[in-house]
């Protein structure tokens, strides 16, 4: 495995870190998240990301018990806030005082910790004023239950001027998580340059494109059996927009021969890319079945030449997502 510093701060993360996005609680059971969560382990990955929200609360926990008996200061441990969980009341989300205040007792006892290693604002909440919000989030610093801050998805600006507070507050907000793939590459007009310049790493989200990346998904084909996109329960609606489009489909088949000229598989040829970009820390990837895991653990050291850059451009084309404004957006209001 292969670490990486985050952003310009001490911490250094595995370049490949494990999710429980759309997995844990939710299309995998119990007894298969702890193999995946073993897998990843023996594989040397030592930085686990998850949320509040997933599965409304319950991935914590699953997460948690699957790191049973794992020296805590090992590994990184990483968690969420802003979207609703629980009785979903009116201040059940959102990233006011009250609401980071509660969610990080929560997290932390679902997670059987003492602190998280990076607390992440999952989206920016327009209902609370920043200063708000970083103040409660320095809190938990000076208090020890969060170590570094990040923000997810976040409008350029705003990571800009919540760095500039952070700073204010003597705190450390040193990384950002933004969906960054082949397809998918809105972050590099503003938000790499701005975050690059401010010291803010990357940890980013579907590398795979939610596993249209790996070629499983071939043009007028059904879907395979027990793929994500087979399963209602583990993401088949984030999938659906890259499968209602037959020409990314098209395009994606045509990385099978560069993927097998550099001797990986195409979800390692995903992460590999991901991982040339020098403001990016760490790819999560997430994983069904142990094997999975494993595979995408494998990609860390491999480093695409130019020529081979190249050719994934051209054998994309114009299907790639560029423009910044796909970024994420932030809820206007807060969802309830």
């Amino acid at each position: 495995m292969q670490f990486r510093y985050l952003g310009n701060s001490g911490l250094k993360v595995s370049s490949i870190a494990y999710g429980n996005w759309l997995t844990h609680a939710s299309q995998i059971d119990n007894d298969r998240a702890n193999r995946c969560v073993h897998a990843a382990l023996e594989a040397g990955i030592t930085t686990f990301d998850t949320a509040d929200v997933y599965a409304n609360t319950a991935a914590e926990t699953v997460l948690a018990s699957a790191l049973t008996g794992v020296r805590r200061e090992s590994i990184e441990l990483c968690t969420k806030v802003y979207w609703p969980t629980g009785p979903m009341g009116p201040n059940d989300c959102g990233l006011s005082r009250k609401h980071i205040r509660e969610s990080i007792a929560g997290s932390l006892k679902r997670l059987r910790t003492d602190y998280v290693d990076i607390y992440w604002c999952h989206r920016y909440d327009f209902g609370t004023p920043l200063e708000e919000t970083l103040s409660a989030l320095a809190d938990l610093v000076h208090a020890g239950q969060v170590l570094y801050l990040g923000v997810s998805e976040w409008p350029v600006a705003k990571i800009a001027e919540a760095h500039a507070l952070a700073a204010e507050f003597k705190v450390p907000l040193v990384a950002s998580q933004p969906q960054y793939s082949m397809l998918h590459r809105s972050i590099e007009a503003e938000i790499v340059p701005t975050c690059a310049a401010l010291g803010i790493g990357q940890v980013v989200f579907s590398p795979m494109a939610q596993g249209i990346l790996t070629g499983k998904y071939a043009p007028g084909q059904p879907v395979p059996a027990g793929s994500r996109a087979d399963d209602p329960n583990g993401g088949a609606a984030m999938i659906t927009r890259w499968l209602k489009r037959p020409e990314v489909l098209e395009r994606v088949q045509k990385l099978a021969p560069v993927a097998a000229d550099e001797n990986l598989t195409m979800a390692q040829l995903a992460l590999a890319w991901v991982l040339t970009c020098d403001n990016v820390a760490a790819a999560i990837a997430g994983a069904s079945r142990p094997e999975q895991i494993t595979e995408a653990a494998a990609a860390c050291d491999k480093t695409l030449s130019p020529e081979t850059l190249a050719r994934i451009d051209a054998a994309l084309g114009d299907v790639v997502e560029r423009d910044p404004s796909a970024t994420g957006a932030s809820p206007l209001e807060r969802p309830a």
